[in-house]
């Protein structure tokens, strides 16, 4: 069944001279004055009358049927639309409906002398391929959106504007596909490229521009409604940036829009979802939550599987389900049981206090630029447990110096035999340490026999020391006078001695003091060194050796045996021996819990232990104990293990469930085939219900998502209620086109690129947007597309548009949201009253896409400017003109700080010097994409002079609108100000604020 052009413009004021279309002509007036009472829902259906449908118009009722076809006076509904009885007239005044005018009875007439036709809700209709009719200006085709266009304003008499000049264009396009004004050079450039062919490549670079993902992401997550908040009152704030991230990166890398859909909907079900899918599931996430105390978990949890239904309605249905959340819909075929079918998919989702599953996601990640949060994590605990290692050495080293120089009680070791088990030699110098003479073996083993005068040994220090002869001064015999001790023992008459702990002033990375006593030959103590290190290799370093027990030194010698079983020549080159009677640790005055772990070798401390040391360590390195920034948990969606049972909820109270859900039947679209393989009319998981969404049969996605981009570009959708395509909504404009549009999208394989592509590179795109005094009253509105739009830009691009031409933007993409400045007092009427530190660094001039958006509190530009509170979905935001947006322009922070930038970029690209036109017309150039005309140079050249004049007669108020760079650049006080104050005009204008 072919769609119809839908009665657009005035009512005529005679009957139409065509048959009548049910959805053209009758629909929108039984919708607007009878479905409420006698539409699809049952439950408050008045007098059993069904007029939605043909079935039930022609029921009989009491012997009296409402709809006789072919028979209008025996028709009940024309009898009740004509009588005077107050009591019998239809709709009732207690309906307090619009009255059925005249004009539309006899319409109603006509129709049901043609048979009372009845036709499916157009966007319920699958989709048609008309093909592009042939308008008769040919020549002006760019695509087939104009042979549409042009088609239907040939049958108004209306003829299409001419071509925007191309200043306009690159301005207009650049805005529209990344949200970045151009430059003056691109500007030039693409006024001066001869190429036929020059306007396309432009398309192209710049869908190529990663700001592309920017500009149309932002359109998305207030769909997505994104913010970085809980909401109510408490309002706290939560990492949701990855998401807005992969949104950005997604757009970008043109994922196929039912790609897109199904990861974000049902990432987590697919067969093996990568961390991005899992990502994408933030989707749902992004639900206000409730932290106040006293809260019902079930009643938020509920409310926000209520969202998630309606968000989804909304944003790929494009029909308002949430009006049946308490009763079957009044205009539209949707009963309560299918909004509770709906909701049993998103009831099977894990929310656990609110929060529910989370995943680790590291800045950057999304992007594929930068470390994945698990390795990342890996090597900040590697860095970390190097910086305890080499602490933890440091602290058992100062210990170990104050437990000697309070007892001064190191002995040195009076050696009886000392050899190698190569037979190579030691030789004994002067300060009693030994030497090696350079005959040993590459992994050779030490033994030295030694007594000593103590009456008990409880601790042996062993100390490593230069000399000349040992390669780079050793104290080690390999190349870089390193060694690796792998085994340090001890034995008193044949009677193995146990060592408790190990610890050195200096460890290796990777080789620690408690390695030599491990009893593994593949690990040892080496005292190489880091490039943070403050301690130097070849220099004089100790390990000392505690004891299990104290022993008595008088029962024989010590025999000492030191290995060098991991590298070869790896060997110690000169050394010392000493022993203590105190053992370290047990001295009169008790150590510290801390300190008396740390001294034990890391293996066989206690779990207990480790977290004592842990908890000194990170006492004494604050920066250790903190949160990496750059690592966030995201909340992302999980199934529950056990399903839960969904209810009908009378009046849509959580606490009155009635009658059970069960398996969803798309009854609304009962043309649509389900992609259930094994059972066609029965929805199982949210995977299943994203796969429906998005299959081709299915015309509603295609044509909301088509007509959502369209009104971008345009002002307006093709469906101008592009929120509502039920029953109530507008019919579309340009039918054929909408159905070719999204039967274009679908066939391309859903790529938005393309689309985006084929729109702005239309004629009907590129058309100027003047006024035009002959379509005042044949398409006020410009509904037919006869030129194009003047839009006011969002606020986020405002604010970019004003960083841009400052030179001041950041473009970085991605990553945490940042604080620009925003005036004082944001967050005083909140309950949280958080303090706002505005950024001092880049991050100051990032996006408005990046700004942290708190639901509460979110930055007064922004709300100034229409941006919505991001509470619940926002599929178009609306465009007012107030006085307090000129006051924001004139006042705020963040504009005059972009118009003291302006006017140092002027001076620095056009001289000291310059000439003020060559200054007025650089400024055109970088706010306007053009050169000033010659009005707009008397006008701002005027207003110039008399600031110049006002700050030369008060210089101190000149003052605050200098910048540092503006007083070194030479210009005078009052020169320089005055163009602070041109930048600022240009910077409120409407020519400035509006895409073209």
């Amino acid at each position: 069944m072919p769609l119809l052009a839908s009665n657009v413009l005035a009512t005529p004021a005679t009957l139409p001279s065509e048959n009548i279309g049910f959805n053209k002509h009758i629909r929108p007036i039984l919708s607007g004055s009878c479905f409420y009472c006698h539409g699809p829902d049952e439950k408050n259906r008045k007098g059993e009358l069904r007029l939605d449908t043909r079935e039930g118009a022609l029921a009989e009722h009491d012997g009296v049927r409402s709809v006789v076809p072919g028979k209008p006076d025996e028709s009940e509904l024309i009898k009740r639309l004509l009588t005077h009885d107050k009591d019998e007239v239809m709709p009732p005044p207690s309906a307090k409906k619009p009255r059925i005018s005249d004009q539309e009875i006899a319409i109603l007439r006509k129709w049901i002398e043609q048979g009372a036709p009845y036709e499916g809700h157009w966007a319920f209709l699958p989709l048609q391929t008309v093909p592009p009719p042939t308008p008769k200006l040919a020549s002006q085709v760019k695509n087939p959106i104009d042979q549409f266009i042009l088609s239907r304003l040939e049958k108004e008499g209306i003829t299409p504007s001419t071509e925007a000049d191309r200043a306009t264009l690159i301005r207009r396009v650049s805005l529209d596909l990344t949200g970045i004004l151009p430059s003056p050079e691109e500007v030039l450039a693409f006024v001066r490229d001869p190429a036929p062919d020059a306007y396309e490549r432009l398309v192209d670079r710049l869908l190529a521009n990663p700001h592309y993902g920017e500009r149309w992401g932002r359109h998305w997550l207030d769909q997505a409604r994104y913010a970085d908040s809980n909401g109510y009152t408490i309002d706290s704030e939560r990492s949701m940036w990855p998401f807005r991230d992969w949104v950005i990166q997604a757009h970008n890398e043109d994922m196929p829009f039912d790609k897109f859909t199904i990861a974000q909907l049902a990432g987590d079900l697919l067969p093996k979802p990568s961390k991005r899918d899992l990502i994408a599931t933030a989707f749902h996430r992004n639900t206000v939550i409730n932290e106040e105390g006293g809260v019902k978990p079930e009643q938020f949890r509920v409310e926000s599987v209520i969202d998630r239904v309606n968000t989804t309605g909304s944003v790929w249905l494009g029909l308002t389900l949430g009006c049946a959340q308490c009763h079957s819909h009044k205009f539209d075929p949707i009963s309560q049981k299918e909004y509770y079918q709906m909701f049993a998919f998103f009831n099977q989702s894990e929310d656990v206090n609110n929060k529910g599953p989370t995943i680790e996601v590291a800045k950057d990640e999304v992007f594929g630029t930068g470390l994945s949060a698990e390795a990342r994590r890996a090597k900040i605990q590697a860095d970390l447990a190097l910086k305890q290692n080499e602490w933890e050495t440091q602290q058992r080293a100062a210990h170990h110096d104050s437990v000697s120089n309070g007892s001064g009680v190191w002995s040195n070791a009076k050696y009886l035999e000392y050899d190698t088990a190569s037979n190579a030699g030691f030789r004994l110098l002067p300060d009693n340490s030994l030497l090696a003479d350079g005959g040993a073996s590459f992994n050779d083993r030490y033994r030295v026999v030694a007594s000593t005068e103590l009456p008990k040994v409880g601790a042996i220090r062993l100390r490593v020391l230069t000399h000349d002869s040992l390669p780079k001064k050793g104290p080690g015999l390999a190349g870089n006078g390193n060694f690796v001790l792998t085994q340090f023992s001890v034995s008193l008459n044949r009677r193995d001695i146990p060592i408790r702990s190990a610890f050195a002033d200096h460890e290796q990375p990777g080789y620690a003091a408690s390695a030599t006593i491990d009893g593994l030959p593949k690990t040892g103590w080496a005292i190489n060194v880091g490039p943070d290190s403050k301690s130097a290799m070849n220099s004089d370093h100790e390990i000392v050796f505690v004891l299990e027990e104290p022993v008595s030194a008088g029962e024989g010698a010590f025999e000492i045996r030191m290995h060098h079983d991991l590298n070869e020549n790896y060997l110690i080159g000169r050394f010392a021996l000493e022993f203590s009677e105190t053992i370290p640790g047990q001295q009169k005055k008790k150590l510290e819990p801390w300190i008396a772990a740390l001294l034990l070798e890391s293996k066989k401390r206690t779990p207990a232990e480790q977290k004592l040391v842990r908890e000194a360590f990170e006492k004494a390195n604050p920066a250790a104990a903190k949160k990496d920034p750059n690592i966030v948990e995201l909340m992302i969606m999980k199934e529950v293990k056990t399903a839960r049972p969904t209810y009908l909820f009378k009046r849509g109270d959580f606490l009155q469930p009635d009658e059970p859900a069960g398996t969803l039947t798309p009854g609304i679209l009962s043309a649509i085939q389900a992609v259930m393989k094994d059972s066609p009319s029965a929805f199982r998981n949210r995977l299943e219900l994203a796969q429906w969404l998005v299959n081709p049969t299915n015309p509603l996605t295609p044509r909301v998502t088509v007509n959502r981009i369209w009104l971008r570009y345009f002002g307006r959708g093709i469906v101008e209620t592009e929120e509502d395509f039920g029953s109530q909504g507008s019919a579309p404009v340009h039918p054929e086109l909408l159905d070719w549009l999204s039967s274009e999208f679908v066939k391309c394989g859903w790529s938005m690129k393309q689309l985006h592509r084929l729109i702005v590179t239309s004629a009907t795109y590129r058309q100027a947007s003047a006024a035009r005094p002959d379509l005042v009253d044949k398409d006020p509105r410009n509904l037919l597309l006869a030129r194009q739009e003047r839009l006011r830009v969002d606020a986020e691009i405002l604010r970019d548009s004003a960083l841009v031409a400052s030179g001041l933007l950041n473009p970085a993409l991605g990553g945490p949201g940042v604080k620009p400045p925003q005036p004082d007092g944001v967050s005083s009427f909140t309950q949280s009253n958080r303090p706002w530190v505005a950024e001092t660094g880049p991050d100051r001039y990032r996006r408005g896409l990046y700004t942290l958006f708190l639901r509460s509190a979110p930055h007064p530009l922004f709300t100034t400017f229409d941006a919505p509170d991001f509470q619940s979905v926002c599929t178009r935001r609306t465009r007012s003109n107030t006085p307090l947006q000129a006051l924001s322009l004139a006042n705020d922070k963040a504009f005059f700080e972009c118009a003291q930038a302006l006017a140092s970029r002027i001076v620095t690209q056009a001289g000291v010097s310059a000439d003020l036109k060559v200054w007025l017309q650089q400024l055109g150039m970088v706010c306007f994409s053009r050169e000033l005309s010659a009005s707009e140079l008397t006008v701002l050249s005027g207003y110039f002079e008399k600031q110049q004049t006002r700050f030369a007669k008060q210089p101190d108020a000149g003052v605050p609108f200098l910048t540092e760079q503006l007083r070194a650049s030479g210009v005078p006080l009052e020169k320089a100000s005055a163009l602070v104050c041109v930048a600022r005009t240009l910077l409120n204008t409407d020519t400035f604020v509006t895409r073209e």
